[in-house]
C-alpha cells in the first residue's frame, strides 16, 4: 500500500486531493493539518478511516515534520498547507510567512533528512502554488512557466518565497521535488470567504453581492477535481526539478462569475420562492448585487498557459466552466449543514483586507 502525506489536507483543495487519491484502494493517506479556521475535518467525512490518519499540527514544527517522516514513510508528500486569502493577507502578513514561508522550510528540511537517510527511488515531494506569483498581466498574454516572479500581495509573496526555496533545495541538494502553479480552483469544500462560495450561500441567504472595483477583474478558473487530478499526474510522471502550470483556460471577469452563478440559482433554486430575497426587498438574485471599493493591490488579470502539463503529461481538464459552476451551485445548496458548521460562530462572509484604508 502507497502512502502518501498531505499537508493541509483539511483545507479546501487538500481535501478534494484527498478524495481523488483515495479513489485506488491501495493508497493510504496521511493528513497534517492545523485545523484552523479553513481546515475542518469535516471536509473528511465518508472516508474510509483505516486509510486515513489524520495528524493535527503545524507543519512550521520541526520535531512534528521529523516524525511524520520517520513514522509514516510517505512514497510521496503533497504540500498544500497554507494560508491562502489575498484580504487575510493584508490585515495580517505574519501568518502567511509562518505557514508559507516557515512551513515550507520545515517540509524542505524534512525532506532532505528523509532522502539523505535513504527514501526510495519513488519518493516525490510536490509543492502545491498559484499564479498569484508571476503578478498581473495585461489584455492579453498567458503565465508560463518562465514567466518572471512579480508579485503584489502579501500572500502572493509568501508563495512566491516558498518556490524559491523549492528551486533552491533542488538545485543545492539534488532532492526529488515537483512544484505546481495553479489558477483560481473552485468546487465542494471551499471555505465561504472566497468568492465563489461566498456568492451563492449570500444570494441564498439574500445578503449583498460585493463586487470589488468595477467587476472586471479575470481569472482562468479551475474545477477542484481537475486540479487533483493534474496533481497526481504530476506525482507518476512528472520530471524532478520540473515546474507545470495547472490552469483551466477557463476566463471570466468577477461580475461574469457572479452572473452565472446568479442564473444556476435561478433554474435550481428560482428567486420567486425565496423568502429571504422577499424580507432583502430583491425580486431576482442579480438584484442583490452591489459594487464595493477595491482591494488594494488588486491584480487585473491572471491567466495560465498549460502547454507543458497537457503535452508532456497528458493531463487536460474535464470540466469546462458551466458544468463545473453548476456542479459547485448544487453542492452548496446541498450542503448548508458543512457551511454552517465551518464557520462556526464567526462571520466567515465579512468584508476584509481593508486594513490599508483605515490607516489612510
Amino acid at each position: 500500500m502507497g502512502t502518501i502525506v498531505v499537508t493541509g489536507g483539511a483545507g479546501f483543495i487538500g481535501s478534494n486531493f484527498v478524495r481523488v487519491a483515495m479513489r485506488d484502494e491501495g493508497v493510504r493517506v496521511v493528513v497534517v493539518d492545523k485545523l484552523t479556521y479553513a481546515g475542518n475535518r469535516e471536509s473528511l467525512a465518508g472516508l474510509d478511516a483505516e486509510r486515513l490518519d489524520l495528524v493535527v499540527g503545524d507543519i512550521a514544527d520541526a520535531e512534528l515534520v521529523r516524525r511524520i517522516y520517520e513514522e509514516f514513510r510517505p512514497d510521496w508528500v503533497v504540500n498544500f498547507a497554507a494560508e491562502s486569502h489575498v484580504d487575510r493577507s493584508i490585515d495580517g502578513p505574519r501568518d502567511f510567512i509562518d505557514a508559507n514561508v516557515v512551513g515550507a522550510f520545515e517540509m524542505l528540511e524534512g525532506t532532505r533528512r528523509y532522502c539523505e537517510a535513504g527514501a526510495s527511488d519513488s519518493f516525490r515531494f510536490l509543492h502545491v502554488s498559484t499564479d498569484e506569483v508571476y503578478g498581473s498581466l495585461g489584455a492579453t498574454g498567458l503565465f508560463q512557466e518562465a514567466t518572471p516572479y512579480a508579485p503584489n500581495s502579501p500572500y502572493a509573496a509568501s508563495k512566491a518565497a516558498a518556490d524559491h526555496l523549492v528551486r533552491a533545495y533542488r538545485e543545492t541538494y539534488d532532492l526529488p521535488l515537483l512544484l505546481t502553479n495553479c489558477s483560481n480552483n473552485y468546487g465542494p469544500y471551499q471555505f465561504p470567504e472566497k468568492l465563489i462560495p461566498l456568492m451563492i450561500l449570500n444570494a441564498v441567504d439574500g445578503r449583498e453581492l460585493p463586487i470589488y472595483g468595477d467587476g472586471g477583474n479575470i481569472r482562468d478558473w479551475l474545477y477542484v477535481e481537475d486540479h487533483c487530478e493534474g496533481i497526481l499526474r504530476v506525482l507518476e510522471a512528472g520530471r524532478p526539478g520540473r515546474k507545470y502550470n495547472i490552469g483551466g483556460d477557463n476566463e471570466r471577469t468577477n461580475i461574469q462569475i457572479v452572473d452565472c452563478i446568479c442564473a444556476s440559482l435561478e433554474e435550481m433554486q428560482p428567486a420567486a420562492g425565496s423568502r429571504a430575497l422577499r424580507r432583502a426587498g430583491a425580486a431576482a438574485y442579480a438584484d442583490l448585487k452591489r459594487f464595493v471599493r477595491d482591494r488594494p493591490g488588486h491584480d487585473r488579470r491572471y491567466a495560465i498557459d498549460a502547454g507543458r502539463i497537457r503535452d508532456e503529461l497528458g493531463w487536460q481538464p474535464r470540466f469546462d466552466f458551466d458544468s463545473g459552476i453548476r456542479a459547485t451551485v448544487q453542492w452548496y445548496l446541498e450542503h448548508r449543514d458543512w457551511c454552517d458548521a465551518v464557520q462556526g460562530d464567526e462571520d466567515a462572509r465579512r468584508r476584509l483586507g481593508l486594513a490599508a484604508e483605515a490607516r489612510a
